[in-house]
């Protein structure tokens, strides 16, 4: 009976294990599958494909910070494309703030905001 219980008990917590680590990689998965799609989309022009495949990955739970990071700087990316300077601008500073965020994906977000500043403003009429 006592052996029965410790097989179990061991089955179980290489289940726990086993979950936990399909359902880590699975959110993670899942989040660069929307990340290549709305890269896919904002190549071909299609804007609002784009940002809605950024915006769900930015609002989904579980989505790993490193590429909630780089959404927020693709997002990014098609609103300045898209005339939305503010918008980018924000998640620009957004992914600049982010502990998170990988060092690469911050210099970029750095380098970007810089050439906007720098690039001549057109004027109001």
């Amino acid at each position: 009976m006592r052996d029965t219980q410790i097989a179990q008990n061991e089955r179980t917590a290489k289940m726990s294990v086993f979950n936990w680590f399909v359902g880590h990689f699975s959110d993670r998965a899942k989040a660069l599958s929307l990340y290549r799609r709305g890269m896919a989309k904002a190549k071909k022009h299609n804007h609002k494909g784009a940002l809605d495949d950024y915006m769900m990955i930015i609002g989904m739970p579980g989505t790993p910070a490193d590429v909630n990071a780089m959404a927020l700087y693709n997002r990014a990316l098609v609103h300045v494309a898209t005339g939305d300077d503010r918008k980018g601008v924000d998640d620009l500073i957004a992914v600049i703030a982010m502990d998170e965020a990988q060092v690469n994906v911050k210099t970029m977000a750095r380098q970007k905001l810089a050439r906007m500043k720098s690039r001549p403003r057109k004027s109001s009429g």
